[in-house]
Protein backbone atom coordinates (compact mmCIF):
# COMPACT_ATOMS: atom_id res chain seq x y z
CA UNK A 1 0.00 0.00 0.00
CA UNK A 2 1.07 3.70 -0.70
CA UNK A 3 2.10 5.49 2.51
CA UNK A 4 -0.40 8.49 3.57
CA UNK A 5 0.81 10.61 6.89
CA UNK A 6 -2.45 12.16 8.12
CA UNK A 7 -5.18 10.55 10.36
CA UNK A 8 -8.49 12.66 11.08
CA UNK A 9 -11.44 13.47 13.66
CA UNK A 10 -14.22 16.03 14.41
CA UNK A 11 -16.91 16.33 16.04
CA UNK A 12 -19.80 16.52 12.84
CA UNK A 13 -21.31 20.28 12.52
CA UNK A 14 -22.44 22.50 9.23
CA UNK A 15 -20.09 25.31 9.11
CA UNK A 16 -21.85 28.89 7.34
CA UNK A 17 -19.15 31.29 6.74
CA UNK A 18 -17.35 31.87 4.12
CA UNK A 19 -13.76 33.13 3.96
CA UNK A 20 -12.74 35.60 1.17
CA UNK A 21 -9.42 35.66 -0.72
CA UNK A 22 -7.54 37.69 -2.89
CA UNK A 23 -8.98 37.98 -6.37
CA UNK A 24 -12.73 37.32 -5.91
CA UNK A 25 -12.56 33.99 -4.96
CA UNK A 26 -14.43 32.35 -2.07
CA UNK A 27 -13.41 29.36 0.14
CA UNK A 28 -16.56 28.25 2.25
CA UNK A 29 -16.53 25.30 4.85
CA UNK A 30 -19.50 23.32 4.20
CA UNK A 31 -19.49 20.57 6.69
CA UNK A 32 -17.35 18.89 9.47
CA UNK A 33 -16.94 15.30 9.18
CA UNK A 34 -17.19 12.77 12.30
CA UNK A 35 -14.73 10.87 13.94
CA UNK A 36 -14.81 7.09 12.85
CA UNK A 37 -13.51 4.18 15.11
CA UNK A 38 -10.21 4.76 13.36
CA UNK A 39 -9.58 7.85 15.20
CA UNK A 40 -10.34 10.01 11.56
CA UNK A 41 -13.21 10.88 9.49
CA UNK A 42 -11.85 7.84 6.70
CA UNK A 43 -12.04 10.69 4.18
CA UNK A 44 -8.73 9.69 2.51
CA UNK A 45 -6.73 9.68 -0.65
CA UNK A 46 -7.60 8.88 -3.23
CA UNK A 47 -10.99 9.59 -2.43
CA UNK A 48 -12.70 11.19 -6.06
CA UNK A 49 -15.63 13.09 -5.92
CA UNK A 50 -18.15 12.29 -8.74
CA UNK A 51 -21.21 14.48 -9.81
CA UNK A 52 -24.08 12.25 -10.58
CA UNK A 53 -27.18 12.77 -12.69
CA UNK A 54 -28.71 14.47 -9.70
CA UNK A 55 -26.83 17.15 -9.23
CA UNK A 56 -25.07 15.86 -6.35
CA UNK A 57 -22.06 14.79 -5.44
CA UNK A 58 -20.98 10.91 -4.56
CA UNK A 59 -17.56 9.87 -3.18
CA UNK A 60 -16.80 6.81 -0.42
CA UNK A 61 -15.72 6.86 3.33
CA UNK A 62 -13.32 4.35 4.39
CA UNK A 63 -13.87 3.49 7.80
CA UNK A 64 -17.62 5.19 8.87
CA UNK A 65 -21.35 3.43 8.41
CA UNK A 66 -23.50 1.06 10.17
CA UNK A 67 -20.72 -1.70 10.61
CA UNK A 68 -17.46 1.02 10.30
CA UNK A 69 -16.72 -0.94 7.01
CA UNK A 70 -17.08 2.14 5.03
CA UNK A 71 -20.13 3.89 3.06
CA UNK A 72 -20.53 5.15 -0.26
CA UNK A 73 -22.41 8.78 0.03
CA UNK A 74 -23.84 11.76 -1.12
CA UNK A 75 -23.04 15.35 -0.84
CA UNK A 76 -25.08 18.05 -1.73
CA UNK A 77 -23.24 21.74 -2.82
CA UNK A 78 -24.44 22.77 0.05
CA UNK A 79 -23.12 20.58 2.62
CA UNK A 80 -25.83 18.09 3.55
CA UNK A 81 -24.35 14.20 3.52
CA UNK A 82 -26.58 10.76 3.27
CA UNK A 83 -25.22 7.44 3.42
CA UNK A 84 -25.60 5.62 0.05
CA UNK A 85 -24.96 2.51 0.82
CA UNK A 86 -23.06 0.85 4.43
CA UNK A 87 -20.30 -2.08 3.74
CA UNK A 88 -20.54 -5.17 5.46
CA UNK A 89 -24.15 -5.58 6.56
CA UNK A 90 -23.53 -9.29 7.02
CA UNK A 91 -20.52 -11.64 8.19
CA UNK A 92 -17.71 -12.04 5.98
CA UNK A 93 -17.85 -8.94 4.22
CA UNK A 94 -18.56 -10.37 0.59
CA UNK A 95 -19.45 -7.07 -0.58
CA UNK A 96 -16.12 -5.59 0.52
CA UNK A 97 -14.73 -3.03 2.34
CA UNK A 98 -13.06 -0.19 3.21
CA UNK A 99 -13.71 1.65 0.34
CA UNK A 100 -10.87 4.23 -0.42
CA UNK A 101 -11.29 5.98 -3.65
CA UNK A 102 -14.72 7.64 -4.04
CA UNK A 103 -16.79 6.55 -6.89
CA UNK A 104 -17.35 7.27 -10.79
CA UNK A 105 -20.08 7.79 -12.48
CA UNK A 106 -21.38 5.04 -15.28
CA UNK A 107 -23.14 5.88 -18.87
CA UNK A 108 -26.43 4.36 -16.74
CA UNK A 109 -26.45 6.71 -14.38
CA UNK A 110 -24.78 4.70 -11.69
CA UNK A 111 -21.82 4.77 -9.89
CA UNK A 112 -18.70 2.18 -10.35
CA UNK A 113 -15.83 1.81 -7.57
CA UNK A 114 -13.56 -0.32 -5.60
CA UNK A 115 -12.46 -1.88 -1.92
CA UNK A 116 -9.59 -2.51 -0.60
CA UNK A 117 -10.72 -5.31 1.24
CA UNK A 118 -13.94 -7.59 2.02
CA UNK A 119 -15.30 -10.37 -0.37
CA UNK A 120 -14.75 -13.92 -0.84
CA UNK A 121 -10.86 -13.77 -0.66
CA UNK A 122 -10.67 -10.60 1.67
CA UNK A 123 -8.34 -9.04 -0.81
CA UNK A 124 -10.79 -6.21 -2.75
CA UNK A 125 -13.82 -6.02 -4.78
CA UNK A 126 -15.10 -4.39 -7.79
CA UNK A 127 -18.56 -3.15 -7.21
CA UNK A 128 -21.68 -0.85 -9.32
CA UNK A 129 -24.06 0.92 -6.72
CA UNK A 130 -27.23 2.79 -7.69
CA UNK A 131 -27.73 6.53 -6.50
CA UNK A 132 -31.15 4.83 -4.25
CA UNK A 133 -28.38 2.15 -2.51
CA UNK A 134 -28.78 -1.34 -4.17
CA UNK A 135 -24.95 -2.61 -4.93
CA UNK A 136 -23.36 -5.11 -6.79
CA UNK A 137 -20.26 -7.05 -6.58
CA UNK A 138 -18.76 -7.46 -10.54
CA UNK A 139 -15.50 -8.58 -9.14
CA UNK A 140 -13.99 -10.23 -5.97
CA UNK A 141 -10.31 -10.06 -6.21
CA UNK A 142 -8.19 -13.42 -5.16
CA UNK A 143 -4.86 -11.68 -4.48
CA UNK A 144 -3.45 -14.35 -7.22
CA UNK A 145 -2.94 -13.34 -11.43
CA UNK A 146 -5.92 -10.73 -10.94
CA UNK A 147 -3.90 -8.77 -8.61
CA UNK A 148 -5.68 -7.45 -5.64
CA UNK A 149 -6.23 -4.18 -3.36
CA UNK A 150 -7.58 -1.83 -5.15
CA UNK A 151 -7.43 1.73 -4.16
CA UNK A 152 -9.30 3.81 -7.22
CA UNK A 153 -12.55 3.75 -8.21
CA UNK A 154 -12.75 2.65 -12.25
CA UNK A 155 -12.82 4.81 -15.30
CA UNK A 156 -15.62 3.97 -17.56
CA UNK A 157 -13.77 5.00 -21.26
CA UNK A 158 -16.01 5.82 -24.49
CA UNK A 159 -16.09 2.25 -25.82
CA UNK A 160 -18.72 1.24 -22.92
CA UNK A 161 -15.98 -0.67 -20.74
CA UNK A 162 -14.88 -0.23 -17.41
CA UNK A 163 -11.14 0.01 -16.47
CA UNK A 164 -9.13 0.24 -12.96
CA UNK A 165 -5.96 -0.52 -11.95
CA UNK A 166 -4.59 -2.11 -8.81
CA UNK A 167 -1.55 -1.87 -6.19
CA UNK A 168 1.92 -3.83 -5.49
CA UNK A 169 1.46 -6.64 -3.35
CA UNK A 170 4.40 -8.18 -1.45
CA UNK A 171 4.21 -11.56 -3.40
CA UNK A 172 5.91 -9.76 -6.62
CA UNK A 173 3.31 -8.39 -8.18
CA UNK A 174 3.72 -4.66 -9.09
CA UNK A 175 -0.16 -3.53 -9.71
CA UNK A 176 -2.33 -4.59 -12.71
CA UNK A 177 -4.03 -2.21 -15.58
CA UNK A 178 -7.26 -4.38 -15.60
CA UNK A 179 -11.13 -4.11 -17.71
CA UNK A 180 -14.23 -4.94 -16.43
CA UNK A 181 -17.18 -5.10 -19.00
CA UNK A 182 -20.55 -3.67 -18.40
CA UNK A 183 -21.86 -7.52 -17.41
CA UNK A 184 -19.31 -7.46 -14.74
CA UNK A 185 -15.99 -10.35 -17.35
CA UNK A 186 -12.90 -9.20 -15.61
CA UNK A 187 -9.59 -9.51 -17.63
CA UNK A 188 -6.26 -8.56 -17.08
CA UNK A 189 -4.83 -6.46 -19.58
CA UNK A 190 -1.72 -5.76 -18.05
CA UNK A 191 0.76 -7.09 -15.04
CA UNK A 192 3.14 -4.25 -14.49
CA UNK A 193 6.87 -5.34 -14.19
CA UNK A 194 8.07 -2.36 -11.97
CA UNK A 195 10.98 -1.16 -14.80
CA UNK A 196 7.62 0.07 -16.51
CA UNK A 197 6.24 0.69 -13.22
CA UNK A 198 4.68 -0.02 -9.75
CA UNK A 199 1.55 1.10 -7.54
CA UNK A 200 -0.04 2.50 -10.79
CA UNK A 201 -2.17 5.72 -10.53
CA UNK A 202 -5.84 5.30 -12.32
CA UNK A 203 -4.94 6.77 -15.76
CA UNK A 204 -6.98 9.17 -18.12
CA UNK A 205 -8.54 7.90 -21.12
CA UNK A 206 -6.95 10.50 -24.06
CA UNK A 207 -8.83 11.79 -26.92
CA UNK A 208 -6.65 9.23 -29.39
CA UNK A 209 -8.59 6.34 -27.64
CA UNK A 210 -5.26 5.32 -25.51
CA UNK A 211 -4.67 5.76 -21.88
CA UNK A 212 -2.26 8.07 -19.89
CA UNK A 213 -0.84 7.59 -16.27
CA UNK A 214 1.56 7.58 -13.72
CA UNK A 215 2.67 5.17 -10.96
CA UNK A 216 3.93 6.02 -8.19
CA UNK A 217 6.98 4.00 -7.82
CA UNK A 218 9.14 1.66 -10.43
CA UNK A 219 10.90 2.74 -13.23
CA UNK A 220 14.62 3.61 -14.40
CA UNK A 221 17.19 2.66 -11.68
CA UNK A 222 18.74 6.07 -12.41
CA UNK A 223 16.17 7.50 -10.03
CA UNK A 224 18.18 9.26 -7.19
CA UNK A 225 17.41 9.18 -3.35
CA UNK A 226 14.73 5.90 -3.47
CA UNK A 227 15.27 2.67 -3.85
CA UNK A 228 12.48 1.69 -5.09
CA UNK A 229 12.43 4.03 -7.87
CA UNK A 230 10.80 7.36 -8.57
CA UNK A 231 7.79 6.30 -10.85
CA UNK A 232 6.70 6.82 -14.62
CA UNK A 233 4.62 8.26 -16.53
CA UNK A 234 3.06 5.51 -19.32
CA UNK A 235 0.67 5.35 -22.23
CA UNK A 236 -1.47 2.29 -22.62
CA UNK A 237 -3.41 1.21 -24.93
CA UNK A 238 -7.29 -0.36 -24.74
CA UNK A 239 -5.47 -3.84 -25.23
CA UNK A 240 -2.90 -3.39 -22.39
CA UNK A 241 0.50 -2.79 -24.57
CA UNK A 242 2.53 -0.45 -22.09
CA UNK A 243 4.88 2.29 -23.17
CA UNK A 244 7.35 4.28 -20.52
CA UNK A 245 7.09 8.00 -21.98
CA UNK A 246 9.49 9.35 -18.90
CA UNK A 247 11.51 8.11 -16.20
CA UNK A 248 11.32 10.23 -12.87
CA UNK A 249 14.63 11.16 -11.90
CA UNK A 250 14.70 11.44 -7.81
CA UNK A 251 15.16 13.90 -5.38
CA UNK A 252 18.17 15.19 -6.01
CA UNK A 253 18.12 16.64 -9.56
CA UNK A 254 15.28 19.41 -11.00
CA UNK A 255 12.54 16.93 -11.72
CA UNK A 256 10.31 15.27 -9.57
CA UNK A 257 9.54 11.96 -7.65
CA UNK A 258 6.56 9.63 -6.37
CA UNK A 259 3.72 10.79 -8.70
CA UNK A 260 0.75 10.21 -6.73
CA UNK A 261 -2.66 11.41 -8.78
CA UNK A 262 -3.58 10.70 -11.96
CA UNK A 263 -3.09 12.96 -15.03
CA UNK A 264 -5.31 15.00 -16.98
CA UNK A 265 -5.13 15.82 -20.56
CA UNK A 266 -5.13 20.12 -20.89
CA UNK A 267 -6.83 21.81 -23.98
CA UNK A 268 -4.12 21.74 -25.76
CA UNK A 269 -3.61 18.15 -25.71
CA UNK A 270 -0.91 17.48 -23.46
CA UNK A 271 -0.87 15.63 -20.23
CA UNK A 272 -0.93 17.44 -16.59
CA UNK A 273 0.04 16.13 -13.00
CA UNK A 274 1.86 16.29 -9.93
CA UNK A 275 4.80 14.36 -8.03
CA UNK A 276 4.68 14.61 -4.27
CA UNK A 277 8.00 14.98 -3.96
CA UNK A 278 10.85 15.52 -6.21
CA UNK A 279 12.01 19.38 -7.77
CA UNK A 280 14.80 21.34 -6.46
CA UNK A 281 13.56 22.44 -3.72
CA UNK A 282 15.58 21.93 -0.30
CA UNK A 283 13.05 23.19 1.76
CA UNK A 284 11.57 19.19 2.26
CA UNK A 285 14.87 17.16 2.33
CA UNK A 286 13.96 15.59 -1.26
CA UNK A 287 12.47 17.84 -2.58
CA UNK A 288 8.67 19.58 -1.91
CA UNK A 289 6.95 18.22 -5.12
CA UNK A 290 6.58 19.51 -8.73
CA UNK A 291 3.86 20.30 -11.18
CA UNK A 292 4.79 18.79 -14.74
CA UNK A 293 4.18 18.64 -18.15
CA UNK A 294 3.82 15.50 -20.77
CA UNK A 295 3.15 15.45 -24.69
CA UNK A 296 1.82 12.34 -25.63
CA UNK A 297 5.07 11.79 -27.32
CA UNK A 298 6.96 12.18 -23.71
CA UNK A 299 8.39 15.13 -24.09
CA UNK A 300 8.28 16.25 -20.04
CA UNK A 301 8.94 19.70 -18.60
CA UNK A 302 8.69 21.11 -15.21
CA UNK A 303 6.26 23.52 -14.73
CA UNK A 304 6.14 24.78 -11.11
CA UNK A 305 8.49 23.25 -8.44
CA UNK A 306 7.01 23.98 -4.93
CA UNK A 307 8.95 25.04 -2.04
CA UNK A 308 7.09 24.35 1.00
CA UNK A 309 6.56 27.60 2.99
CA UNK A 310 4.47 29.79 2.13
CA UNK A 311 4.34 28.10 -1.05
CA UNK A 312 2.82 24.76 -0.68
CA UNK A 313 4.36 20.82 -0.42
CA UNK A 314 3.29 17.48 -1.43
CA UNK A 315 0.63 17.72 -3.97
CA UNK A 316 -0.69 14.04 -3.97
CA UNK A 317 -3.98 14.60 -5.34
CA UNK A 318 -2.90 15.33 -9.13
CA UNK A 319 -4.40 18.27 -11.11
CA UNK A 320 -8.42 19.16 -12.13
CA UNK A 321 -8.76 21.28 -15.42
CA UNK A 322 -10.93 24.27 -14.81
CA UNK A 323 -12.86 25.24 -17.75
CA UNK A 324 -11.16 28.59 -17.64
CA UNK A 325 -7.77 26.14 -19.20
CA UNK A 326 -6.20 26.16 -15.69
CA UNK A 327 -5.56 24.22 -13.49
CA UNK A 328 -6.36 23.98 -9.70
CA UNK A 329 -4.89 21.68 -6.64
CA UNK A 330 -4.22 21.42 -3.24
CA UNK A 331 -0.88 20.48 -1.36
CA UNK A 332 -1.08 18.39 1.88
CA UNK A 333 1.14 20.69 3.74
CA UNK A 334 3.25 23.99 3.43
CA UNK A 335 1.24 27.24 2.88
CA UNK A 336 1.11 30.17 5.12
CA UNK A 337 0.41 27.73 7.90
CA UNK A 338 2.01 24.58 6.69
CA UNK A 339 -1.25 22.99 6.52
CA UNK A 340 -2.13 22.60 3.32
CA UNK A 341 -2.49 25.03 0.24
CA UNK A 342 -5.32 25.20 -2.71
CA UNK A 343 -3.67 26.53 -5.78
CA UNK A 344 -4.23 27.62 -9.46
CA UNK A 345 -1.48 27.25 -12.00
CA UNK A 346 -1.75 28.35 -15.58
CA UNK A 347 -0.47 25.63 -18.63
CA UNK A 348 2.37 28.41 -18.71
CA UNK A 349 3.67 27.38 -15.30
CA UNK A 350 2.29 30.04 -13.46
CA UNK A 351 1.67 29.55 -9.51
CA UNK A 352 -0.93 31.00 -7.91
CA UNK A 353 -2.19 30.37 -4.28
CA UNK A 354 -5.56 30.71 -3.80
CA UNK A 355 -6.13 29.25 -0.04
CA UNK A 356 -3.93 28.50 3.23
CA UNK A 357 -5.81 26.01 5.16
CA UNK A 358 -6.40 26.59 8.84
CA UNK A 359 -6.52 30.61 8.28
CA UNK A 360 -9.48 30.27 10.74
CA UNK A 361 -9.15 29.94 14.53
CA UNK A 362 -8.95 26.03 15.03
CA UNK A 363 -8.70 24.54 11.95
CA UNK A 364 -12.31 24.07 11.07
CA UNK A 365 -12.11 25.73 7.70
CA UNK A 366 -9.72 22.44 6.88
CA UNK A 367 -6.05 21.08 6.93
CA UNK A 368 -4.15 18.41 5.24
CA UNK A 369 -6.28 17.97 1.95
CA UNK A 370 -5.36 14.65 0.20
CA UNK A 371 -8.13 14.46 -1.85
CA UNK A 372 -9.03 15.93 -5.35
CA UNK A 373 -10.91 18.81 -6.58
CA UNK A 374 -13.45 18.22 -8.95
CA UNK A 375 -15.35 21.07 -10.60
CA UNK A 376 -19.39 21.09 -10.29
CA UNK A 377 -21.38 22.11 -13.68
CA UNK A 378 -22.01 25.32 -11.14
CA UNK A 379 -18.92 26.15 -11.92
CA UNK A 380 -17.35 26.01 -8.45
CA UNK A 381 -15.16 23.53 -7.00
CA UNK A 382 -15.38 20.87 -4.22
CA UNK A 383 -12.80 19.32 -2.52
CA UNK A 384 -12.71 17.31 1.20
CA UNK A 385 -9.68 18.21 3.95
CA UNK A 386 -8.62 14.54 5.55
CA UNK A 387 -7.16 16.68 9.14
CA UNK A 388 -6.22 14.63 11.70
CA UNK A 389 -6.95 13.68 15.20
CA UNK A 390 -7.44 17.08 16.39
CA UNK A 391 -9.98 17.65 13.65
CA UNK A 392 -9.78 19.33 10.33
CA UNK A 393 -11.76 17.34 8.45
CA UNK A 394 -14.50 19.20 5.98
CA UNK A 395 -16.19 19.52 2.63
CA UNK A 396 -15.70 22.81 1.08
CA UNK A 397 -16.45 25.00 -2.24
CA UNK A 398 -14.22 27.41 -3.66
CA UNK A 399 -15.81 30.17 -5.88
CA UNK A 400 -13.27 31.70 -8.56
CA UNK A 401 -16.50 33.10 -10.37
CA UNK A 402 -16.59 30.61 -13.34
CA UNK A 403 -19.76 29.82 -15.16
CA UNK A 404 -21.98 27.21 -15.00
CA UNK A 405 -20.99 24.58 -17.70
CA UNK A 406 -22.69 21.37 -19.76
CA UNK A 407 -20.63 18.43 -18.59
CA UNK A 408 -20.24 16.05 -21.26
CA UNK A 409 -20.31 12.36 -20.88
CA UNK A 410 -20.07 11.23 -23.76
CA UNK A 411 -17.14 13.27 -25.69
CA UNK A 412 -16.56 11.16 -28.86
CA UNK A 413 -19.63 9.93 -30.77
CA UNK A 414 -21.02 8.88 -33.74
CA UNK A 415 -24.04 11.44 -35.82
CA UNK A 416 -26.87 9.35 -34.68
CA UNK A 417 -25.65 8.24 -31.37
CA UNK A 418 -26.91 9.66 -27.80
CA UNK A 419 -24.62 11.74 -25.69
CA UNK A 420 -25.22 12.75 -21.81
CA UNK A 421 -25.25 15.88 -20.65
CA UNK A 422 -24.72 17.28 -16.70
CA UNK A 423 -25.79 20.62 -15.74
CA UNK A 424 -28.24 22.88 -14.33
CA UNK A 425 -31.55 24.72 -15.04
CA UNK A 426 -31.82 22.00 -18.10
CA UNK A 427 -35.95 22.25 -17.57
CA UNK A 428 -35.73 25.54 -19.43
CA UNK A 429 -33.80 24.42 -22.10
CA UNK A 430 -34.69 25.96 -26.09
CA UNK A 431 -31.61 24.52 -27.96
CA UNK A 432 -28.62 22.30 -28.18
CA UNK A 433 -26.06 22.49 -30.98
CA UNK A 434 -23.04 20.34 -32.04
CA UNK A 435 -20.32 23.04 -33.14
CA UNK A 436 -23.69 25.18 -34.55
CA UNK A 437 -25.15 22.17 -36.02
CA UNK A 438 -29.07 21.97 -33.87
CA UNK A 439 -29.76 18.87 -32.31
CA UNK A 440 -32.53 16.83 -30.85
CA UNK A 441 -32.77 16.73 -27.22
CA UNK A 442 -34.22 15.21 -24.62
CA UNK A 443 -34.48 16.91 -21.05
CA UNK A 444 -34.52 13.90 -18.20
CA UNK A 445 -34.52 16.24 -15.37
CA UNK A 446 -33.14 19.91 -14.44
CA UNK A 447 -29.64 18.35 -14.18
CA UNK A 448 -29.22 15.65 -16.87
CA UNK A 449 -30.62 15.83 -20.67
CA UNK A 450 -29.22 13.81 -23.88
CA UNK A 451 -29.11 14.93 -27.51
CA UNK A 452 -28.44 12.88 -30.17
CA UNK A 453 -25.46 13.98 -32.43
CA UNK A 454 -26.84 15.07 -35.57
CA UNK A 455 -26.19 14.85 -38.97
CA UNK A 456 -23.25 17.44 -40.39
CA UNK A 457 -22.55 18.15 -36.66
CA UNK A 458 -18.89 18.96 -36.61
CA UNK A 459 -16.30 18.14 -33.63
CA UNK A 460 -16.72 21.15 -31.64
CA UNK A 461 -18.30 22.77 -28.42
CA UNK A 462 -21.55 21.25 -27.19
CA UNK A 463 -23.83 24.44 -26.49
CA UNK A 464 -27.15 24.38 -24.59
CA UNK A 465 -29.34 27.37 -24.56
CA UNK A 466 -31.65 28.06 -21.44
CA UNK A 467 -34.37 30.62 -20.48
CA UNK A 468 -31.37 32.16 -18.22
CA UNK A 469 -28.75 32.12 -20.90
CA UNK A 470 -26.01 29.79 -22.47
CA UNK A 471 -24.12 27.39 -21.35
CA UNK A 472 -21.22 25.69 -23.47
CA UNK A 473 -19.75 22.29 -22.84
CA UNK A 474 -16.47 22.17 -20.44
CA UNK A 475 -14.73 20.13 -23.63
CA UNK A 476 -15.28 19.59 -27.30
CA UNK A 477 -16.69 16.44 -28.68
CA UNK A 478 -15.19 14.47 -30.58
CA UNK A 479 -17.62 13.63 -33.80
CA UNK A 480 -16.20 10.15 -35.16
CA UNK A 481 -16.03 9.80 -39.02
CA UNK A 482 -17.37 6.71 -40.94
CA UNK A 483 -16.77 5.21 -44.10
CA UNK A 484 -19.57 3.27 -45.34
CA UNK A 485 -18.01 2.16 -49.13
CA UNK A 486 -15.72 3.61 -51.94
CA UNK A 487 -15.21 3.08 -55.69
CA UNK A 488 -13.87 1.53 -57.52
CA UNK A 489 -12.76 -1.24 -55.56
CA UNK A 490 -9.36 -1.75 -57.33
CA UNK A 491 -7.07 0.69 -59.27
CA UNK A 492 -3.22 1.46 -60.17
CA UNK A 493 -1.59 4.96 -59.42
CA UNK A 494 -3.49 7.88 -59.95
CA UNK A 495 -6.82 6.49 -59.96
CA UNK A 496 -9.19 8.43 -58.74
CA UNK A 497 -11.24 7.11 -55.47
CA UNK A 498 -14.77 7.96 -54.57
CA UNK A 499 -15.24 7.47 -50.85
CA UNK A 500 -18.72 8.04 -48.87
CA UNK A 501 -19.62 7.93 -45.60
CA UNK A 502 -20.49 10.30 -42.85
CA UNK A 503 -18.43 13.09 -40.75
CA UNK A 504 -16.16 14.19 -43.81
CA UNK A 505 -16.18 17.18 -43.71
CA UNK A 506 -13.02 17.78 -41.56
CA UNK A 507 -10.61 15.67 -43.00
CA UNK A 508 -7.36 16.47 -42.55
CA UNK A 509 -5.42 12.77 -44.03
CA UNK A 510 -6.23 9.85 -46.32
CA UNK A 511 -4.55 6.98 -46.98
CA UNK A 512 -4.54 4.81 -49.24
CA UNK A 513 -3.01 1.36 -49.37
CA UNK A 514 -0.86 2.82 -46.48
CA UNK A 515 0.23 5.42 -48.11
CA UNK A 516 -0.45 9.43 -47.46
CA UNK A 517 -3.14 10.30 -50.96
CA UNK A 518 -4.03 13.77 -52.23
CA UNK A 519 -7.73 14.36 -51.61
CA UNK A 520 -10.47 16.70 -51.73
CA UNK A 521 -13.72 16.91 -49.43
CA UNK A 522 -16.39 17.00 -51.66
CA UNK A 523 -19.04 17.08 -48.93
CA UNK A 524 -19.74 15.78 -45.56
CA UNK A 525 -20.53 12.42 -46.97
CA UNK A 526 -18.01 12.21 -49.84
CA UNK A 527 -14.19 12.44 -50.41
CA UNK A 528 -12.40 12.02 -53.54
CA UNK A 529 -8.89 10.72 -53.30
CA UNK A 530 -6.13 9.68 -55.97
CA UNK A 531 -4.49 6.46 -55.26
CA UNK A 532 -0.50 7.12 -54.42
CA UNK A 533 2.69 6.01 -55.55
CA UNK A 534 3.74 2.82 -53.10
CA UNK A 535 0.23 2.20 -52.12
CA UNK A 536 0.16 -1.92 -51.41
CA UNK A 537 -3.07 -3.93 -51.66
CA UNK A 538 -5.23 -5.19 -49.66
CA UNK A 539 -4.43 -2.46 -46.60
CA UNK A 540 -7.24 -0.53 -45.54
CA UNK A 541 -8.55 3.41 -47.11
CA UNK A 542 -8.48 5.55 -43.80
CA UNK A 543 -9.91 9.02 -43.42
CA UNK A 544 -8.51 10.95 -40.31
CA UNK A 545 -10.96 14.44 -39.24
CA UNK A 546 -10.72 16.18 -35.62
CA UNK A 547 -13.09 13.57 -34.43
CA UNK A 548 -10.59 10.70 -35.06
Amino acid sequence: MKHHRTSLSMIAATLFFAVAAANAQTYTPLYTYPETNQNNTGILPPGLLSQGRDGVLYTTDAYNGTNKFGTVFKMTTAGQPTTVYSFCPQTGCLDGGYPLGGVALGFDGNFYGTTQGGGKHAAGTVFKVTPLGTLTTLWTFANGTDESAPIFPLLQAQDGNLYGVSLAQYNGQYGAFYKVSSSGVFSVLHDFTFTDGSNPNLPTAGTDGNFYGTTYLGGSPACAGYQYRCGVVYKMTPAGKPTVLWNFKGFYSNDGALPEGPLVQGYDGNYYGATREGGNSANCGGGCGAVFKITPAGVLSILHNFTGHPDGAYPDTGLTLGTDGNFYGVTSVGGKFNLGALFKITPAGTETILYNFCSVSGCTDGLYPETPLVQHTNGKFYGNTSGNSLGGGVFYSLDIGLKPFAGLLTWSAKVGATVEILGQAFTGTTAVSFNGVKATFNIVSDTYMTATVPSGALTGTVTVTTSTGTMKSNRILLVTPQITSFTPGSGIVGTTVTITGVSLTQATKVTIGGKAASFTVNSDTKVTATVPAGAKTGQKITITTAGG
